[in-house]
């Protein structure tokens, strides 16, 4: 994943491999563009290169921003290194820096060790695992995930996956196709549980039946189904109670557009006097109590505001 200089080399080869790198270059990286050993010493001698990581400089300046740290620790760990673990979700930009060592994969078979890296040798070093940000080699968001599944507190690591789908990184569904690359690690089940809620889809059947079953649970009255409704077709509606009940996957709810959308039917609907409440389909198959919690608020809401109708 290391950039490397083609021969012939000139100067300013070098130096678009520096900012590229952050600020940051390889000795072997310097012995292929040409230099001899002796004529790198003498530029750490002058003060033109400032070593770092072991066989690693920085150029011009000791100083190095947060990315040029990572890529010398990438640098320093071999050609075939990457940014991944907890440092791997700090480039990523799904999760904040946290204290401690700076995390590197490496293919199984490499060696060596560096003081103040924490490395891990890896078995897979393929598009499934290994992408690129910022110029830096860094583990894939479902690699970042499955790994970090046994450590993260399902909370954060359910932050992290949304923070990903914010970012445009990959969305859940996409995400959850990518976990048949890690089949037999440990938190494929952990992430897989976690992107269900955002990627189930129930078929208009089943999503009935079980609804249906939820509304008899709660004590309502069987709505009436696939209705319009000012101007919308709707999943569910008790025209008497005036509730209006929509089913969603986030799978088709999750961008700006359809949440916009989604916003302006519940809008509609108070307009009339309605009042909309919503579950995901996930929801309904998996969290039948707060299902039936909300259908009990949704069914006095409607009737409070039915009978402030009636009063008015």
């Amino acid at each position: 994943m290391a950039y490397k200089i083609e021969q012939p080399w000139s100067s300013a080869d070098v130096w678009r491999l520096v900012r590229r790198q952050h600020g940051v270059i390889a000795r072997r990286q310097l012995l292929d563009a040409g230099l001899t050993q002796p004529a790198i010493l003498h530029r750490v001698t002058r003060g033109r290169l400032h070593p770092m990581e072991r066989g690693v400089y920085a150029v011009g300046r000791p100083e190095l921003s947060r990315d040029g740290q990572m890529m010398a620790a990438v640098l320093a760990c071999g050609p075939e290194a990457w940014i991944s673990h907890e440092t791997g979700g700090e480039l990523l930009r799904v999760r904040r820096r946290e204290p401690g060592p700076m995390e590197v994969s490496v293919p199984v078979g490499t060696t060596r060790r560096r003081p103040g890296i924490q490395i891990h040798r890896r078995e897979r070093h393929d598009e499934h695992t290994v992408t690129e940000r910022d110029g830096i080699p860094v583990t894939t968001v479902p690699a970042l995930m499955v790994d970090m599944a046994p450590r993260w507190p399902r909370a954060h690591l359910e932050a992290a996956i949304n923070q990903a789908d914010a970012l445009d990184l990959l969305d859940p569904e996409a995400m959850r196709r990518a976990l048949d690359a890690f089949v037999g690690q440990p938190g494929v089940k952990v992430v897989r549980d976690l992107l269900d809620g955002a990627t189930f889809l129930l078929t208009d059947s089943e999503l009935e039946r079980r609804f249906l079953s939820l509304v008899r649970s709660a004590g309502l009255s069987d709505p009436q189904t696939q209705r319009y409704v000012s101007s919308h077709r709707v999943d569910f509606v008790w025209p008497e109670l005036g509730l209006v009940v929509e089913t969603d996957s986030l799978r088709y709810h999750r961008t700006p557009f359809q949440q916009r959308k989604d916003v302006e039917r519940d809008q509609a609907h108070r307009a009339r006097g309605l009042v909309p409440v919503r579950f995901t389909q996930y929801q309904v198959r998996r969290k039948r109590e707060h299902v039936l919690a909300g259908l009990a608020d949704g069914a006095r809401m409607a009737e409070a505001a039915r009978d402030l109708r009636r009063t008015g």
